[in-house]
């Protein structure tokens, strides 16, 4: 028996582009898929086979915006202000422990405190079991800015210009800046821009000169057109926020549709309760996005997890639901969160798809997902890079044999 190889084997899959009905085979090697046989082939003589019987198997997902450093419901400021960098960590640990157990399977986090993701992004690649993260470190903002309390003010062209090269020399996988202001820190005004055009410029030519991407948080329209005429290679949140209400900029649109710009567009679902300004800018929110679809911009649903008591770090699979309810059809929905997203965050060729060559990072669900979005939280089971991941309970009687303890089936 090889210990090196496995098999698995699901009634369907949807591969990260479409979907394929009937027996799907999935060989994995070292971590990464070798084979994807359609035909209802056995595996080859020797390999250990899972079958996960009436399931559908697709990639492990993507959350493209997270802060695994903030607790869903917790005093962020207090918290980032004064919890030590172990007491966050465990934090970060614990959140990114959620969301592989719901088939989230990588982390773009988007703001942390202290470069403290890429102290876990090393922890998880060293062999510990996690998602793989990939880590901006503490994004760019003005003094007393949005998010000031992770630690990233830079103010001017030099400022800004050095903390790139700061945060290149730590080692992060892109930078993040704040071109306006934010909804959650107080004080602070998210339909004003808090960069202008030269400084964002400046910081995109920088981060570029290192291969670096530049994500830009942007809730007002002139931010939001700043950012994409700087070259910013994706523009969180896109609220499109202006003195007299939300007001899309179709100009806008079209230049992000012509320079390929991706859009990451964080899941708000009315509540009660919300305050009246917020839930003003909902319904256009979802318009915006839609409208920006359909235009060929390149729109990921993402959670924005761990930024109030609604963003658990397992968010993605029932925000995708809302996403799809209310931008694209189930198949495009489901793209958005894997190999669209594996795009957006730089994966492209290894995450995001079943497919040879990528990473065996798989999700298998109860049901259809095509057909029904909620099969994505009936889990029957989460690999990562191949292994198993513990603590998920599955529906049924499929069990998967442990991590690195070969086995001939799956069932038990």
């Amino acid at each position: 028996m090889d210990d090196s190889r496995s098999a698995i084997r699901a009634a369907r899959l949807f591969d990260g582009e479409r979907a394929h009905n009937g027996p799907v085979l999935v060989l994995v090697e070292d971590g990464r898929i070798t084979d994807v046989d359609l035909t209802g082939a056995n595996p080859p003589e020797g390999v250990p086979l899972t079958d996960l019987g009436d399931a559908t198997l697709l990639p492990g997902l993507i959350d493209a915006h997270s802060h695994l450093a903030f607790e869903a419901g917790g005093a962020t400021e207090h918290q980032m202000c004064h919890d030590d960098d172990a007491t966050v960590l465990g934090r970060m640990r614990e959140h990114a422990a959620r969301a592989l157990r719901a088939g989230i399977t990588t982390v773009r986090d988007l703001g942390d405190r202290g470069y403290l993701s890429l102290r876990l992004r090393e922890e998880f690649a060293e062999g510990g079991m996690g998602p793989r993260i990939v880590a901006a470190g503490p994004p760019l903002t003005r003094t007393r800015g949005h998010c000031w309390y992770l630690g990233g003010e830079a103010d001017g062209v030099d400022e800004a210009v050095a903390a790139v090269a700061d945060r290149a020399g730590h080692g992060v996988d892109l930078v993040k800046i704040m071109a306006t202001g934010g909804m959650s820190t107080t004080g602070s005004n998210p339909g004003g821009s808090q960069y202008t055009l030269a400084e964002l410029r400046a910081v995109t030519e920088a981060a570029h000169g290192r291969g670096l991407p530049v994500v830009a948080h942007a809730h007002a329209a002139a931010g939001i057109a700043d950012a994409v005429a700087a070259g910013a290679d994706g523009v969180e949140h896109c609220t499109f926020m202006t003195p007299k209400g939300v007001r899309l900029d179709p100009a806008t649109v079209d230049a992000m549709a012509a320079a390929g710009t991706f859009v990451g567009c964080t899941v708000v679902k009315p509540r009660a309760g919300m305050p009246d300004e917020v839930l003003r800018t909902i319904e256009p929110y979802w318009e915006n996005q839609a409208y920006m679809h359909r235009r060929g911009v390149r729109v990921v649903c993402c959670t924005d997890a761990g930024i109030n008591a609604h963003k658990p770090h397992d968010v993605l699979p029932t925000d995708l639901v809302y996403f799809a309810s209310q931008v694209a059809t189930n198949t495009e929905a489901l793209t958005s969160v894997t190999s669209l997203a594996a795009a957006s965050c730089g994966l492209a060729g290894r995450k995001g798809r079943v497919a040879p060559g990528h990473d065996a990072d798989l999700l298998a669900v109860a049901g259809n997902p095509v057909h029904d979005l909620g099969a994505l939280s009936r889990v029957r089971a989460v690999l990562r890079a191949g292994r198993r991941v513990a603590g998920v309970l599955p529906q049924g009687d499929v069990v998967l044999p442990e991590a690195g303890v070969s086995g001939a089936g799956g069932h038990r």
